[in-house]
């Protein structure tokens, strides 16, 4: 089964949902950051959360969430947009604790709860929408609900979960995210909070190979559902070599010399995917000569 992402409504309109299955999508940050369990789940719960929100976005519009909790971790920035594409890191890949009294993943050992969640959408337009609220957990999933609740002001449940492998491959990933609109009855959100506090972790859920659709069916106990939209989800990142040789020839000719005199080549590693550009002397010295012609 594929990574995506769906959107529904339910409850004749009551209730907005997005549930989503990020197995593959989490399973290559992993390959690219080399990240442990904690570190893995960390930053798979941050790369779904963020996914979801991604796709209630419009067009060109995008978002990075910055999660920030003084935690061993240390940061973790996500980019997602409306196309479901999704690229993030942790500043620290090589943290694991053991389970904690849950037997689940110290996820909110790792984070830590002294810092701030910040969210900050490009909608296209001069000035860009940032909203930042406390960390009140570190385990993220009450992190996001504490956001959409404090910031947007839409009283909501998010579950992201993440299963890691003893060999730290990713077994299973996913989440959901769901919103009450206004004017929605209490007795329909008294029955979502029941539902809620009796399904297995949604980690479990995709494990056992729920798609997205028969997760928003589990998570409401509903299955009168309207899906709205469906949304491929892929860890895609926007560098290139093209942006590096750029950013190498903003340097101008006399820098670009010292280092061809000083270390023969440049090297430049992605945050956000770990990926490695190599420019040797001859390449320098092409761009160098590029540089020249702009001046």
């Amino acid at each position: 089964m594929k990574d995506y992402i769906v959107k529904a409504l339910a409850y004749n309109g009551a209730i907005r949902v997005y549930a989503a299955r990020t197995t593959e999508t989490v399973s290559e940050a992993q390959r690219r950051h080399d990240t442990w369990a904690t570190a893995s789940a960390a930053l798979g719960r941050s790369l779904t959360a963020s996914a979801m929100m991604g796709t209630m976005l419009k067009g060109e519009e995008k978002i990075t969430v910055k999660i920030e909790g003084g935690g061993p971790i240390g940061h973790l920035i996500i980019d997602a947009d409306a196309k479901g594409n999704v690229r993030g890191y942790v500043s620290n890949p090589h943290v694991h604790f053991d389970l904690n009294e849950h037997g689940k993943l110290d996820v909110a050992r790792a984070v830590g709860k002294e810092g701030f969640l910040t969210v900050v959408k490009d909608i296209g337009m001069r000035d860009h929408f940032t909203g930042q609220v406390p960390i009140v957990s570190g385990e993220l999933g009450e992190d996001f609900t504490y956001y959409f609740a404090s910031s947007e002001q839409v009283p909501s449940s998010v579950g992201v979960g993440v299963l890691v492998n003893p060999d730290h491959s990713i077994l299973a990933a996913g989440g959901f995210i769901i919103q009450v609109m206004p004017g929605a009855d209490d007795e329909v959100i008294s029955k979502i909070e029941q539902q809620l506090s009796s399904i297995e972790p949604v980690s479990k859920l995709i494990e056992k190979g729920l798609s997205p659709e028969e997760l928003v069916r589990n998570v409401l106990g509903e299955t009168e559902v309207k899906f709205l939209d469906t949304v491929p989800v892929k860890f895609q990142c926007k560098c290139s070599r093209e942006r590096i040789e750029n950013g190498l020839l903003s340097l101008g000719a006399q820098e670009l010399q010292s280092i061809i005199e000083d270390e023969g080549k440049a090297e430049a590693v992605c945050h956000f995917c770990n990926e490695k550009y190599t420019f040797n002397k001859d390449e320098l010295e092409e761009i160098k000569g590029q540089s020249n012609k702009g001046n």
